[in-house]
């Protein structure tokens, strides 16, 4: 299905984006899974991954319903009449509940197979519900106003997903405070729980991961997805990740001039482009030893 392809390339591109100033970046490989080995073990990468995967899916298959492309779903008809604020409900509302049934069906499935950990199925069942959390707590009224000279005497309205940016930034928001977890027997149920019973209670929108991350610094053959920072750019005058002391691990970073080229002196031309000069420089690039 086209829209399954789409939503794992938006999961790409968006994980490749919240994390382009990290050790780890979301780097693809040419083999299954994509990201390596990372996604395989229960640090609070794979918790991101998972969680962002289970989205996109969502997302995009919701997309296509809007758009007419899928014969077995169209727009949510069960949004219509007058809402109590006295809009009317019209136009195509996003069939989010189908999208969020078939990311539950074709993502979870995998789960719930034999081979895998108990503890691990849990985290990343979890963390797929997460990820298609971060859509419907989002989700967003639009509307358009129909009247004389562009007065609104009508109000029609209807619901639509949050950008799929936003998605990312609640997902990256919760993998920056995702809660380290174990497996415990609560009666006949096997249950994740903070590890640190000083931490409050996990909600179902927060990320959960089962062992601590590596610190992503050296290339290891032995663990595909895990290619180190030697040679990523850094930035000298920053201290956070992204800096070249925090990035290249204290081994130290080289520094050259490169010439890049930048659109400069633009202008708008009646009617209706705008025509731009190329402009070069010399700047320094900082790459990590």
């Amino acid at each position: 299905m086209d829209a399954v392809r789409r939503g794992a390339q938006l999961a790409i591109d968006e994980c490749q984006f919240q994390f382009r100033n990290r050790r780890w970046n979301c780097s693809t490989l040419e083999t299954m899974p994509v990201f390596g080995k990372i996604v395989t073990q229960g640090t609070r990468e794979a918790a991101f991954v998972y969680a962002i995967s289970a989205a996109s899916v969502a997302f995009a298959v919701t997309r296509a319903c809007s758009s007419g492309e899928l014969e077995k779903c169209g727009c949510d008809r069960n949004v219509h009449g007058v809402s109590p604020e006295g809009f009317q409900w019209s136009g195509c509302s996003d069939n989010i509940a189908y999208g969020v049934a078939f990311s539950q069906s074709f993502i979870d499935v995998r789960e719930r197979s034999k081979g895998q950990s108990p503890s691990k199925a849990l985290m990343n069942l979890h963390n797929n519900e997460a990820g298609r959390k971060a859509i419907l707590s989002h989700m967003r009224v639009e509307c358009k106003c129909h009247g004389v000279s562009g007065s609104c005497e009508v109000k029609t309205c209807w619901k639509a997903m949050p950008p799929f940016r936003k998605v990312g930034n609640v997902i990256k928001e919760k993998f920056d405070g995702a809660t380290e977890v174990e497996q415990r027997k609560v009666g006949t149920t096997k249950v994740l729980v903070p590890r640190n019973s000083q931490f409050k209670p996990h909600t179902d929108e927060d990320l959960v991961y089962l062992e601590p991350s590596p610190d992503f610094c050296d290339h290891d053959p032995r663990t595909p997805g895990m290619l180190g920072t030697a040679g990523r750019q850094c930035n000298r005058t920053s201290k956070a990740i992204d800096g070249c002391e925090l990035m290249c691990c204290g081994r130290g970073f080289q520094t050259e001039e490169v010439e890049v080229v930048d659109r400069c002196s633009c202008k708008f031309h009646w009617c209706c482009y705008v025509k731009c000069k190329q402009c070069r420089k010399m700047v320094e690039m900082h790459t990590c030893r």
